[in-house]
């Protein structure tokens, strides 16, 4: 062009730039280079260019994506042979990807999540395409599955701390001690603002619908939110979704707890001071919640042996789920003492284990097995 200020290089070179690190990082890099231009260059040569042709495709992933984070969700269409993507579209209804699926016929395999919309469309435009599920969604499915397991069984950590054959000082045995603290602890954890609202919403849920209501009109009457509502609405009994607010959540003064059982038994049983020392170490509660944990140590007139912190239920579902050369050796320690501490524990973890080997190694054979040992370990609980 008689009147461009780039040449044919310059700007294949700018058009590179743009494709691999978009505005703001392509503008750096091609400072960097000596090439002066704007972030907003950069993207008006992207959008300036062709679309890449789509050509045949017999195995397509299909996912959604957010252009908006919960308000607006477009879809993206991947060439799973290539790993690139090839074609976006507007939304994430069945008809704009059924529509998109008759005019590329060919489609073999589709590779999906688990959202009935595109299950529908696949059905509708490609029959006698092969629905499947990508590598990710299935092992989420299982992460979310195994925290659920986790804690629903995290009360069995707790039960299996060793207790002692002497008390630290004063009197009183020590397995009464620790059995009043167990027992004053999980007091407040059934009666905590968490466990009581569950129950509640459990309740309210479940009321309405015995009285013919769907989801939607529940939330409205309720003013819940629709994931909320969905929750409580197909949840068999309020246990299910009480494994998590029962297994506790972190408490400021865990760390705190070990010195003030140590200060107990040596004399001072005076909240208030003790309140203060922590504070001075860098405790942010307040003297409420002190008082509380100290209250059970009362009647005794001492206290039980600290016992090393529970792990929490995102921990334990982190080891199960991560390889175990990922891990370090007090993780791997840890994951031990609760899969001893725990049959159903430890039994998840082998299943994990199973299918993370069927999965990468590809071996689809071992399926059937697999679930059916799955459903077995599923009616345990």
């Amino acid at each position: 062009m008689p009147h461009a200020r780039r040449t044919p290089l310059l700007r294949t070179l700018l058009e590179r730039i743009g494709v691999a690190l978009a505005g703001r990082a392509g503008a750096r890099l091609a400072t960097h280079l000596g090439i002066a231009v704007s972030r907003s260059s950069l993207l008006r040569l992207v959008r300036a260019l062709p679309d890449p042709q789509i050509g045949s495709l017999k195995v397509l992933g299909v996912d959604d994506f957010a252009l908006r984070r919960g308000h607006a969700y477009g879809t993206v269409l991947v060439d799973i042979d290539t790993h690139t993507p090839v074609d976006l579209l507007a939304d994430r209804s069945a008809d704009t990807f059924a529509a998109w699926l008759d005019e590329h016929p060919g489609i073999e395999v589709v590779c999906r999540d688990r959202a009935t919309t595109y299950a529908e469309a696949t059905r509708k435009a490609a029959p006698n395409a092969i629905q499947v599920a990508d590598r990710w969604h299935l092992w989420h499915n299982l992460a979310e599955h195994v925290e659920k397991t986790v804690a629903a069984h995290h009360s069995c950590l707790r039960h299996h701390n060793d207790i002692p054959s002497k008390p630290p000082g004063g009197s009183g045995p020590a397995a009464d001690l620790i059995q009043a603290a167990n027992l004053a602890q999980a007091s407040r954890r059934e009666n905590s603002t968490l466990v009581t609202r569950t129950k509640a919403r459990y309740q309210a849920v479940h009321a309405l619908k015995t009285q013919g209501k769907g989801i939607k009109a529940i939330m409205g009457e309720l003013g819940l939110s629709k994931d909320t509502v969905r929750r409580f609405y197909h949840a068999g009994t309020a246990e299910e979704l009480l494994a998590h607010p029962r297994a506790g959540r972190p408490s400021a003064l865990d760390p705190y707890k070990a010195y003030l059982n140590q200060r107990w038994n040596t004399g001072l049983t005076n909240a208030s001071k003790l309140y203060r020392e922590i504070t001075e170490q860098g405790y942010r509660g307040n003297r409420a919640t002190v008082a509380r944990y100290l209250a059970p140590f009362r009647p005794l007139r001492a206290a039980p042996p600290p016992t090393p912190p529970i792990p929490k239920v995102r921990h334990i579902t982190s080891w199960i789920l991560r390889h175990p050369d990922n891990l370090d050796n007090d993780d791997q320690d840890k994951l031990k003492h609760a899969l001893a501490a725990c049959p159903h524990l430890a039994a998840t973890a082998t299943h994990v284990t199973a299918f993370a080997e069927m999965m990468t190694g590809l071996h689809g054979n071992r399926l059937i097995v697999l679930v059916m040992s799955f459903r077995v370990l599923w009616l345990m609980f």
